[in-house]
């Protein structure tokens, strides 16, 4: 049975790729929308040839949709995600699930009450380089982990194409880092590969916007590992990259090509630098969504990757206001 999905916004920038992944997809169908501006949202309805709807209740309680996707403000996740837990739909989500522990808290626990579907777009995690890492590191070649860096930014704000919401404190929660610091975020967190104890985050704010435009945060642990995750909206030509370095070895991606490279003593052939061959990406965080409503299963990685990712940026930018390191353990959840 294709199930039908109702569009809860179009604040975010990816709003129309994720309709896309919808249209796109076998078992799924665009039926109905709602947006917190009506003209945004009618326009996307006439758009798609489906019925737009005043308020979020009118779409959820329209008998039309089985399962959102939503793209609305950040500081109204925990509104619309709550509300349609409650309703009975299964949800997809743009990271972040919610600015802080406390909220994601509280949706999580409606959601597992009502047995409905979440999953949360991070599509990072399902990348052939970063499945080709994990398999590096579960090998061993690198010894152990002592430091990661992974940097993600773009010239939005310098050229002018990223929407004016997305520098609003209050919609957003934050500026580059809980947008698209997002991204090296969970990957450090994934690579680490034990709990983050601390994090300490620097902002910059370049084009004198309410939020960062330019962002840096260090998470460390117990072990003495560090990660260093960096993002901005300042960065003309700044490619994507990714570093691991252990006892034994190192590994490097996109430094700036799409390459995964690595160096290891414990690897003879690998003990000058050494192109990995990447595998296949996984099936799209959509796609496990649909999976996992259709067979009844749980996105418990994917939920588990999101939560925590929620406490590090909340951490990051409590230490960033508060000028002193913090443990994503002790916030409120």
């Amino acid at each position: 049975m294709t199930i039908r999905v109702g569009k809860a916004s179009l604040w975010h920038v990816h709003a129309w790729d994720y309709i896309a992944q919808a249209q796109s997809h076998p078992d799924t169908a665009i039926t109905a929308v709602w947006d917190e501006i009506p003209d945004r949202g009618r326009e996307a309805a006439e758009k798609l040839g489906v019925p737009y709807y005043e308020t979020l209740g009118g779409m959820l309680g329209s008998g039309l949709v089985d399962a959102i996707i939503v793209d609305a403000p950040t500081y109204r996740h925990k509104e619309v995600m709550v509300e349609a837990a409650r309703a009975g739909k299964h949800i997809f989500t743009e990271k972040v699930i919610a600015a802080t522990a406390a909220d994601v808290s509280e949706i999580v626990e409606e959601v597992d009450r009502a047995g409905v579907k979440l999953t949360v777009s991070l599509p990072r995690l399902n990348e052939g380089y970063t499945l080709a890492i994990q398999d590096i590191l579960k090998s061993g070649r690198l010894g152990r982990i002592t430091y990661v860096r992974a940097r993600l930014s773009h010239d939005g704000a310098l050229a002018g194409w990223l929407p004016e919401h997305f520098y609003s404190a209050e919609q957003c929660g934050g500026g580059a880092l809980i947008d698209l610091g997002c991204h090296p975020m969970y990957l450090s967190a994934l690579f680490l590969g034990e709990p983050v104890t601390g994090v300490s985050a620097t902002f910059g704010y370049v084009t004198g916007r309410e939020v960062e435009d330019n962002a840096q945060a260090t998470l460390s642990t117990a072990s003495g590992a560090i990660a260093s995750v960096e993002a901005g909206f300042v960065n003309a030509h700044s490619p994507f990259a990714v570093e691991v370095h252990g006892t034994e070895g190192t590994l490097l991606y996109g430094t700036p090509e799409n390459k995964l490279l690595l160096r290891s003593k414990r690897d003879t052939s690998a003990s000058e630098w050494t192109e990995q061959s990447l595998p296949e990406n996984r099936e799209s965080a959509f796609e496990q969504w649909v999976r996992h409503i259709q067979e009844g299963t749980t996105a418990s990685e994917n939920v588990a990757a999101a939560i925590e990712l929620t406490r590090l940026m909340e951490a990051a930018n409590r230490s960033a206001r508060e000028g002193q390191a913090i443990s994503p353990r002790e916030l409120n959840a």
